[in-house]
């Protein structure tokens, strides 16, 4: 026997939007919804976020540039009674206003701002896709770029400018580093030289030093050393000239005194 009120169990992501005698009572759901036969129409509306895949577009650039765009859009409804009633189909009359708005959005940019301004590019579109979909109740929250294809010409030229690019940061990557290698042995050579004027400006010191606390050391002695022991040293001295193969020598007159060779030898 069949039930006389219908039972319909809507999921948590699902809303029905219910006409009855043709007229929208609004939304029902989720959980348990009674239907009266014959009289009420319920339409499930998915509420959870989806995606269009736009197909390739060849659109033409501000400068006259023929590109392909491969694209994607991300859409959610948020009022289940506009995405009914406003619209017969609106996942696919979003896609359709995808691929226009893009060629709109596209001819008033030139090839290097749609090459190089992706960003920019994909912010205009969802925000005019979004301008359309809205009076539908469906909210577009993403726009993606899969693919760019510019003409075989420019994507050439892109090639050979890139490649360029990369030995132009290599030469001059290459010219930094002998240039950091240069200053550093420049400052090696500079470290190494102040160190040497250093440890040569400490030896003249130290060996001046030596040679004055030698010449106190002798002065020292040589106050202390009596008559006898200077006319040994200077004895000694006359024998060492005496050995030497001169035939004449002068001897100062002070040192024949100091010895007693002199006049005053003889007392």
């Amino acid at each position: 026997m069949p039930a006389i009120f219908p039972i319909r169990i809507i999921r948590e992501y699902q809303r029905i939007v219910l006409f009855r005698w043709g007229r929208v009572m609004g939304t029902r759901g989720p959980g348990i919804v009674f239907l009266i036969p014959f009289v009420d129409r319920p339409v499930v509306v998915d509420l959870r976020e989806f995606y269009l895949e736009i197909p390739t577009q060849k659109v033409i650039t501000k400068d006259n540039a023929p590109i392909s765009i491969d694209f994607i859009t991300f859409c959610r409804v948020v009022d289940p009674v506009d995405s009914v009633v406003k619209v017969q189909h609106f996942a696919g009359a979003a896609q359709n206003v995808a691929a226009t708005t893009l060629r709109s959005v596209v001819g008033d940019m030139t090839l290097d701002d749609a090459l190089s301004g992706r960003d920019a590019m994909l912010l205009t579109l969802q925000n005019k896709l979004d301008e359309t979909t809205e009076r539908w109740g469906v909210k577009v929250t993403n726009v993606e770029v899969r693919e760019i294809n510019p003409p075989a010409a420019v994507a050439e030229a892109m090639t050979r400018q890139m490649s360029a690019e990369r030995t132009r940061r290599a030469v001059i990557t290459e010219a930094e580093g002998a240039k950091q290698a240069a200053v550093t042995v420049a400052e090696g050579d500079k470290a190494a030289a102040i160190l040497t004027a250093e440890g040569e400006r400490q030896a003249e010191i130290l060996r001046a030093e030596g040679f004055a606390l030698a010449l106190e050391t002798i002065y020292k002695v040589a106050q202390g050393v009596d008559e006898k022991t200077m006319r040994l040293q200077y004895l000694d001295a006359l024998k060492t000239i005496g050995e030497s193969d001169s035939t004449k020598f002068v001897v100062p007159a002070e040192f024949s005194q100091f010895v007693g060779l002199g006049p005053d030898s003889t007392k």
